[in-house]
């Protein structure tokens, strides 16, 4: 019997950000909340991070690069520093991604701890590779935790993004979900 064979069908939505910027991803959980039905949605490929490290007196600070300008001058560098590792850097909608396998994580490797901005917990990621772009030295990192994404049904039952009013209207009601997530999970 082949790894293909073992595989089951699983079933993936395409989602499209506001810059026609595309992320396919499996559905992994669908609940609804107040009449509307939400998709909890995982990327296929692997999400990355861009993270820029400043020397913040004694100590290096990680801070992750969001500005959609710098990503633009940095993914050619970015793109080309992964094909060494054989993976493809895609600038996805939501998040950059890798399409391929990631290294092993082993107990020598670099892992960086970032913190989050929800509740203080830091944010574990595996180190992939750095790179300088003017002077500047960046690593790229992939979060060892789950990558979620929250999206809305629409009408065509299609996913969408959720504008910054639905996400601060659904909000206080994260946790609930968590709770039911972990739950299912369990």
């Amino acid at each position: 019997m082949d790894e293909d064979d073992l595989e089951m069908e699983v079933e993936t939505v395409t989602l499209t950000d506001d810059a026609a910027r595309t992320i396919t991803c499996t559905i992994e959980h669908s609940l609804e909340v107040e009449g509307q039905e939400y998709v909890l949605l995982l990327p296929v490929d692997s999400p990355v991070e861009i993270i820029a490290w400043q020397e913040d007196g004694d100590e290096e600070e990680a801070v992750p690069v969001e500005d959609d300008e710098d990503i633009n001058l940095l993914f050619p560098v970015a793109k080309v520093v992964l094909e060494e590792q054989n993976l493809v850097l895609k600038r996805t909608a939501v998040t950059l991604t890798v399409e391929g396998e990631l290294p092993d994580l082993t107990e020598e490797d670099d892992l960086a701890g970032l913190e989050s901005d929800a509740d203080g917990e830091e944010e574990e990621l595996q180190f992939l590779a750095s790179f300088y772009y003017e002077e500047q030295e960046f690593g790229i990192y992939a979060p060892l935790d789950p990558f979620f994404i929250l999206a809305r049904v629409d009408e065509n039952n299609q996913p969408q993004l959720l504008t910054p009013e639905e996400l601060e209207k659904i909000e206080p009601l994260l946790p609930m979900i968590e709770d039911q997530l972990i739950d299912q999970f369990d």
